[in-house]
């Protein structure tokens, strides 16, 4: 790290040291702190400040990256499968996917596109999250007038998953059972599109027992992202107010608090309590077509958590109250 923040000594004066330029950055992310604030806190110009942290942030995003957020392999989506089995009771889940509004300034001649439905300039925070409330994936800078499905689709893991390309395990059975092997798959709420490995809820009108007992068994498993929102906002409290940085530059803190997010709780370890709750705006769920076969997948599930092998002892009482 610190080579990629030293900087060469002049005869005017000496440079700032790596470890005083991680220590503005960390102070920023962690409070908010304005930049005159930071100008004051350290004697250092503004206008320094802001070229610390917007470099610091890309240093940060290039080093922990590959360490913290590499893409899983095969046996890594297993693993994460397992956790997801034992803790939120979905079998051959590998992930639940939600999107987040951070607030922004007005980017310069953007129009009416970062101007979401809270009547507030953001751009969209796309996530994976494990079970563990660890990112796996994250995508920044959807235009905020963008619902989930549209950043989804637009994203880069959104195109690695239409093209197989995610390395996912083949199909498995579930829990308990010898046919048919189904595939793994990601949970979502009602702004995703229903696909083959993609679960969202069922429509709430009208729903049999069956269907409200897998809305109740994904609702488990996806509220694992909003807790990781959570956690990420109320540990990096800039997230709390719009980021008074230039498009490019509050991208960058974004990127870089979520490497720090999974830093810091793989050093920490995942059994302590944290605030679940979080200042970040929710996107705009919009109706999106599913596919036929994703309709014959949920299906299967939720015929699963009826039977004895999938059922819980209290779902039946969780989805009357």
């Amino acid at each position: 790290m610190s080579v990629h923040l030293q900087r060469q000594d002049t005869f005017m004066r000496d440079s700032i040291p790596p470890v005083q330029r991680l220590v503005i950055t960390l102070r920023y992310l962690a409070t908010g702190q304005s930049l005159a604030s930071l100008h004051y806190a350290f004697l250092i110009g503004k206008s320094t400040a802001s070229l610390i942290i917007r470099e610091t942030c890309v240093a940060l995003w290039d080093v922990l990256n590959s360490a913290v957020m590499s893409q899983p392999t095969t046996a890594e989506w297993r693993d994460i499968a397992e956790v997801f089995g034992q803790t939120c009771h979905f079998p051959n889940c590998v992930g639940a996917i939600d999107g987040k509004h951070v607030r922004v300034l007005k980017p310069i001649r953007s129009g009416s596109r970062f101007y979401n439905y809270k009547k507030f300039f953001s751009v969209v925070l796309l996530a994976v999250s494990d079970a563990n409330y660890c990112f796996r994936y994250i995508d920044v800078g959807a235009y905020g007038s963008s619902s989930d499905s549209a950043a989804f689709g637009h994203s880069h893991f959104g195109r690695l998953l239409a093209s197989n390309a995610l390395e996912l395990p083949a199909p498995q059975n579930l829990p308990g059972t010898t046919y048919p092997a189904m595939p793994y798959v990601f949970v979502g709420d009602e702004a995703f599109a229903l696909g083959v490995n993609l679960m969202r809820p069922f429509s709430s009108r009208g729903l049999s027992v069956e269907r409200r007992v897998f809305n109740y068994r994904l609702t488990r498993a996806r509220r694992v992202v909003e807790c990781a929102f959570g956690i990420l906002a109320n540990k990096w409290c800039f997230l709390h107010t719009p980021i008074l940085f230039k498009l490019d530059t509050a991208i960058n803190t974004v990127k870089a608090a979520c490497v720090l997010h999974n830093f810091v709780r793989q050093r920490d370890g995942y059994n302590f309590e944290d605030t679940l709750s979080h200042a970040l705006g929710r996107t705009q769920l919009t109706g999106v077509r599913g596919t036929a076969h994703g309709a014959h997948v949920r299906e299967h599930f939720c015929r699963y958590f009826m039977s004895p092998e999938g059922a819980l002892p209290w779902q039946m009482e969780a989805i009357e109250n």
